[in-house]
């Protein structure tokens, strides 16, 4: 049998892994400096199976400008580079005497665009589930028995407080990385 403080607990549980997870998103995209985790999404061809770079090479951005992935097995050279080749990232990685270099190039106005638009896709993904997380509390509220009309009705206020908290923690997210994004 839940209770008001634990549906409350759980949907802000909800609402904090969205938020998570859209930091998480936003730190895949690549502004202008390098960062070990942009290659965070890149999957590696290795073993027979699809695996993380983070799992076959050690990942470390040195300069503003250049990401160094040195391979743990050097037979996996080939397929690191062109798994970074491969990505959607636009990077051409060089193989460097088992170091593979990544230069980033600067980011044109048009790119940075195109970057603050796939920010507001997630962030909105973001929202909708925080949104989601919401309803769904509200929904196991309002199924209580025994509890005062009173109860649900302060439960739903917390509910919205922790909705609109959770919103602006992922809008102050998109701020920030677009502001990351759109310097030059």
């Amino acid at each position: 049998m839940s209770s008001i403080p634990q549906i409350v607990k759980d949907g802000r549980t909800a609402m904090d892994k969205a938020v998570e997870n859209s930091r998480r998103e936003f730190s895949s995209i690549r502004s202008g400096k390098a960062s070990a985790s942009l290659l965070d999404t890149v999957r590696v061809d290795a073993y027979g199976q699809q695996m993380p770079i983070s799992q076959v090479a050690s990942v470390a951005a040195p300069e503003p400008r250049l990401i160094t992935v040195t391979p743990w097995d050097k037979g996996l050279a080939q397929a690191i580079e062109k798994a970074i080749r491969d990505s959607d990232l636009g990077l051409n990685p060089a193989n460097q005497g088992g170091v593979i270099r990544v230069p980033l190039p600067a980011l044109n106005e048009e790119r940075r665009r195109e970057l603050v638009k796939v920010v507001h896709k997630l962030a909105e993904e973001g929202r909708i589930a925080v949104r989601h997380a919401r309803t769904h509390a509200r929904d196991a509220v309002k199924k209580l028995d025994k509890v005062s009309e009173d109860d649900k009705k302060l439960a739903e206020r917390d509910l919205q407080k922790l909705h609109d908290d959770h919103i602006a923690k992922i809008d102050e997210l998109v701020k920030v990385k677009e502001a990351e994004i759109m310097e030059v």
